[in-house]
């Protein structure tokens, strides 16, 4: 890697889960509209020839007249030549296939327990967390063998989680996770302004924010625009459309996508707790007691649906179909911006300007009162080859409650499934908020169901 006349050049990418659908696709994106960057990424995936497939979309991208920035895409073979020479590896993969993610969204169903989403916390979440870890044990492995300077970058939830898991097996590694669901929150602030002053289009960049908290159960313990306290704009808000939610802009059909919401759920929280909840309401409600999620219709009540995993089958088919017309040259990629950040801070890193944003990173002190080692999410400021989290204060002592126990959860979790321990695994399972009315032997069979579901994903030592 070089950098001359502020441009960086033969930058090199290792992307674990590289036939990805989605993400992987957002990311040759964003790498071709930047003129600040160019170089090469190894694209590494257990289906191949997801992996070369990628790699020829990949080329498209490059070679499209509209991109600024040049790249070349080649599959590996192995973690090895993946990770050899790399400056950054980003790692977004799907933990298993969609039918375990079935089982983790949905089995619970039978004892009245349900998820929005599945991917982090509540019984979904952790089913999920016992077979990503061991992945990214083995992942901590390699780039401690193969790119120990490399820094890395997850984007794969459970977040929290696959992050402790590269510190815990490698210490001297330089990870952190990225995550979009501040954005939403800042955006939304943007809104409130103009509902509120009549400011509009505010960049949700220029909305200062405290972060504080966990991947997906982050708070806002302080927010203004140019000097401006948001706080009381966002009290008056919250008030008027406590009971309605907030949908302007959206069209009568809103609900039927599944990833949007009126933001009923982070409205009552800040009434409730004195702080901005700063997640999507699908993710927000996972980390309660049932108060959003007792059923469908509950859930629907408070202004979000829950995303089926028939759903996200039947979307893969379409991104099938897409990735084929992308390779046949029927369709042509967009070359829309992303929103994502992942580049920026690579760009960042590399010396090529300082940037604040959020991120999932050990905690050495920016939560105070949450445990220290613990990963957790606060703003950091990047620059040439440093992150520095922001000093972000202590939780208030409702939400440290609500937060902590989480934190604990997740500790254990990890204790867990490297220890195939079965027995902390079933209490730390049953002590998830959406589990609260289980019964205890209601809920030994529905671990027990939960964990053969994925047991071709999960060590030998489970027994299973």
């Amino acid at each position: 890697m070089q950098i001359k006349n502020g441009r960086a050049t033969d930058v090199q990418i290792a992307y674990i889960g590289g036939g990805s659908r989605g993400w992987a696709w957002g990311l040759m994106t964003d790498l071709a509209m930047d003129a600040g960057m160019e170089g090469a990424v190894r694209l590494y995936d257990i289906d191949r020839d997801a992996a070369e497939k990628n790699a020829r979309i990949g080329g498209i991208i490059s070679a499209d007249p509209r991109a600024v920035s040049h790249w070349r895409y080649t599959a590996a073979g192995s973690l090895r030549e993946a990770l050899t020479g790399a400056d950054f590896v980003v790692i977004s993969i799907l933990p298993a296939t969609f039918d375990e993610m079935e089982s983790d969204v949905h089995a619970p169903e039978s004892l009245g327990v349900y998820q929005s989403v599945g991917d982090t916390v509540g019984p979904g979440g952790f089913m999920r967390a016992m077979r990503t870890i061991p992945m990214f044990a083995e992942f901590a492995e390699a780039i401690r063998d193969f790119a120990p300077d490399a820094w890395v970058i997850n984007y794969t939830n459970p977040m929290t989680l696959c992050v402790q898991t590269l510190y815990h097996v490698f210490p001297g590694v330089k990870a952190f996770g990225c995550c979009h669901e501040v954005f939403g929150t800042q955006k939304l602030l943007s809104a409130v302004l103009e509902d509120r002053t009549g400011i509009k289009d505010v960049p949700r960049q220029e909305i200062n924010v405290t972060v504080q908290g966990v991947n997906h159960f982050t708070w806002f313990s302080k927010a203004s625009y140019q000097g401006m306290d948001l706080f009381p704009l966002y009290r008056a808000f919250c008030e008027q459309y406590r009971e309605t939610g907030f949908t302007k802009g959206k069209d009568d059909n809103w609900m039927n996508n599944f990833f949007d919401c009126s933001h009923k759920v982070k409205m009552d929280l800040f009434l409730r707790y004195g702080k901005i909840a700063a997640a999507g309401d699908r993710h927000l409600a996972e980390f309660m007691p049932p108060w959003y999620l007792r059923d469908p219709d509950t859930a629907r009540a408070w202004g979000f649906t829950l995303t089926p995993v028939s759903w996200r089958k039947e979307d893969l088919k379409n991104r099938l179909a897409r990735r084929a017309r992308l390779l046949s040259g029927e369709e042509k990629p967009s070359f829309e911006q992303t929103g994502e950040e992942g580049h920026l801070m690579m760009k960042a890193l590399l010396g090529l300007g300082d940037m604040v944003t959020n991120v999932n990173v050990p905690n050495r002190g920016q939560i105070p009162n949450l445990p220290l080692g613990a990963v957790v999410e606060t703003n950091a400021l990047f620059r040439r080859d440093q992150i520095s989290p922001v000093y972000a204060g202590p939780m208030d002592g409702n939400i440290q409650a609500l937060t902590a126990r989480h934190v604990l959860n997740q500790k254990n979790a990890l204790d867990a499934a490297l220890r195939c321990d079965r027995a902390l695994a079933f209490t730390t399972f049953m002590n998830d908020p959406l589990l609260s009315k289980v019964d205890i032997k209601d809920g030994e069979r529905l671990f027990d169901r939960m964990l053969r579901a994925q047991a071709a994903y999960l060590p030998k030592a489970w027994g299973l």
